[in-house]
């Protein structure tokens, strides 16, 4: 059996902080390098820290598997929705979880790792019209 290649990005001793193995990419738990006070400053600057990694590792956020979110605090998670939301485009968001959890070190209030494919970035479907979907799948009846 042929060993499989595994790329470590920036690693170190104790964690990578992504590593590529199989095709798939391995985000380790991400928190804001400058936090800011706001759940909502906090989960952009991460998510400018994921297209990094995500770029890195030849991969794009369109190509997101899974999600891990872990909020210091439960009752900031539509303030966390509101920037992921913009964050992740329409109709491609990943399987998630997201949970309240105790971080680290009490400056970070929230925590994003994630799992995506490597690839390109993948198009958005564009939706088709009722009409033209009903007529496109008569015609493959007959």
């Amino acid at each position: 059996m042929a060993s499989q290649s595994i790329k470590r990005i920036k690693p170190g001793t104790r964690m990578s902080q992504a590593v590529v193995s199989n095709g798939i990419v391995f985000v380790a738990g991400q928190v804001a390098q400058n936090p800011g006070k706001t759940v909502g400053e906090q989960t952009k600057q991460i998510t400018a820290q994921l297209d990094e990694l995500l770029a890195a590792a030849g991969s794009h956020k369109t190509r997101l598997l899974s999600a891990s979110i872990w909020l210091t605090d439960i009752s900031t998670f539509a303030e966390m929705n509101a920037v992921w939301d913009s964050w992740v485009p329409a109709d491609m968001g990943p399987a998630r979880a997201t949970v309240e959890a105790k971080l680290a070190a009490p400056q970070y209030r929230v925590e994003i790792a994630v799992t995506a494919s490597v690839g390109k970035p993948v198009a958005a479907a564009k939706a088709r019209p009722k009409a033209k979907a009903k007529a496109k799948a008569k015609s493959r009846r007959r």
